[in-house]
């Protein structure tokens, strides 16, 4: 099969490169999750630092200014929505509009409408199809990158 265009071109959710440039704040308290995502967004150059709390992943947030947040819900002590909470309590230039993204085992309608209601832009359910969240992040990359 002939691809669309030479490999530096494409920019597809399995293409190495593809988030080039993009920052992600990453939280999830199972090390396994957490790595898991971790290595599939590194394989797409994407720039990850990973937490492993809220109050953790809410400093990273602050001091590397990400182009997207994704969080854990279910998480002890301060959970997905209080991370969200706290972050949209910031104002625009603190990382208070940081695009969100909820990757969790919660997957029932309400789960996802919960989710969205607390300020999550997207939420996706574990096991996290790993091509449809790429292209979500592709999505607001190329969101960010739209004139006003």
């Amino acid at each position: 099969m002939k691809a669309d265009g030479p490999p530096a071109t494409r920019t597809g959710p399995g293409v190495h490169g593809a988030l080039a440039g993009f920052r992600v704040v990453l939280v999830d308290d199972d090390a396994d999750a957490r790595e898991l995502l971790a290595t599939v967004l590194a394989q797409r150059s994407a720039e990850v630092f990973a937490a492993s709390s809220a109050p953790e992943a809410f400093a990273l947030l602050k001091q590397h200014r990400p182009n997207v947040l994704i969080s854990d819900i279910a998480m002890p002590e301060e959970d997905g929505y209080a991370l969200i909470r706290r972050v949209r309590a910031l104002g625009g230039q603190e990382g208070g509009q940081t695009p969100a993204v909820a990757v969790t085992a919660y997957a029932g309608r309400s789960d996802r409408s919960r989710a969205l209601d607390a300020g999550f832009e997207a939420h996706y359910a574990k096991p996290v199809d790993i091509d449809k969240l790429i292209e979500h992040l592709l999505d607001i990359r190329s969101a960010s990158r739209a004139p006003p």
